[in-house]
């Protein structure tokens, strides 16, 4: 796991990845180990397709086997979406990091990630 130099940078590309979020941890973006890159995450919106209940959200950082919450159950409303990452709180991927997201019920919420992979 390393965080590689960005200095010289030869490609950026723009990814956008999405999950259907359940009561267990599944992956939403995975900088693999070795992988030779950075992902910078620029937002992650997570919306709420249940039209009657809140749901919550849970979004960590999970690396070296360890998770470090970036929201930690946060309700969102039926038919409303919140975002836990945004331009004005932008964060790194290293080699082997992953971010995770869970909700307190199966397929109420969805998850988008918008980000760049930097090599």
């Amino acid at each position: 796991m390393a965080a590689p130099n960005i200095v010289n940078v030869t490609t950026i590309t723009g990814l956008t990845t999405l999950v259907s979020v359940t009561v267990t941890a599944v992956d939403l973006v995975v900088n693999t180990t070795a992988s030779g890159k950075v992902f910078k995450i620029n937002s992650i919106i997570v919306a709420n397709v249940d039209g009657t209940n809140a749901a919550d959200v849970t979004v960590d950082l999970f690396r070296g086997g360890e998770a470090t919450h970036i929201v930690k159950t946060v309700a969102v409303d039926a038919d409303s979406s919140f975002s836990p990452i945004d331009k004005n709180s932008a964060i790194y991927l290293e080699e082997g990091d992953k971010i995770r997201v869970a909700g307190s019920a199966d397929d109420d919420l969805q998850a988008i990630c918008s980000y760049e992979e930097i090599s």
